[in-house]
């Protein structure tokens, strides 16, 4: 809880200071800036605007309220270096992959530390559950991999209609592209996942 505020604390603190020249970029705006010159305000100003979204999809995820904090923290902590690494078209539904991602990884690192009794009692008694459930998080995890290697535009509209659960239409005007355009992405996303899937089979 400490380290959380602390954090907050030192980002307004920056954020202060850079708010009247770079309030009015637009994130793209402050993403380039960012990759020219290391612009100190560019992570305080999208921690002010989207750091009670990931705080929000952090607690859906991991439910306990510090773990949330902690996990935001880590999310703007490393911003730098994730946004030196992608190209960005999309930040807000970006960021939000990034988010789930993480708070996945924070999920899977406890479920390593603290199995529950009864899946042990599931792993002893029932081998074949085990395979199951092995298999399936195999899958998952390809899953995901084959998400980031899509195209940017197949990315975004796979991840705002299944994840985020919006329509065609929602897309369409989140987005300002044709509502075509939308289906056709998402058409052609679900067919390059399945393909790279195949291609990456054991």
């Amino acid at each position: 809880m400490e380290l959380f505020h602390l954090m907050h604390l030192y980002l307004m603190m920056l954020f202060q200071r850079g708010h009247k020249r770079h309030s009015n970029l637009s994130d793209l705006d402050l993403i380039q800036l960012y990759k020219q010159e290391e612009n100190l305000f560019t992570i305080p100003l999208l921690y002010e605007r989207y750091g009670h979204l990931v705080l929000g999809t952090c607690i859906k995820y991991l439910k306990r309220y510090e773990d949330a904090e902690d996990t935001t923290m880590k999310i703007f902590g490393e911003l730098n270096q994730k946004i030196e690494k992608h190209t960005i078209q999309h930040f807000k539904s970006w960021l939000y992959q990034l988010t789930k991602n993480e708070c996945l990884m924070h999920l899977r690192k406890q479920k390593t530390h603290q199995t529950p009794i009864h899946e042990n009692l599931l792993q002893a008694d029932s081998p074949e559950m085990d395979e199951l459930n092995s298999e399936r998080e195999q899958k998952l995890t390809k899953l995901e991999q084959a998400i980031q290697h899509l195209k940017e535009d197949q990315r975004i509209c796979i991840e705002l209609f299944y994840l985020q659960d919006k329509s065609y239409q929602d897309i369409s005007d989140e987005l300002n592209i044709p509502l075509n355009t939308v289906k056709s992405s998402i058409q052609n996303g679900k067919r390059n996942l399945k393909i790279w899937m195949e291609s990456h089979e054991e």
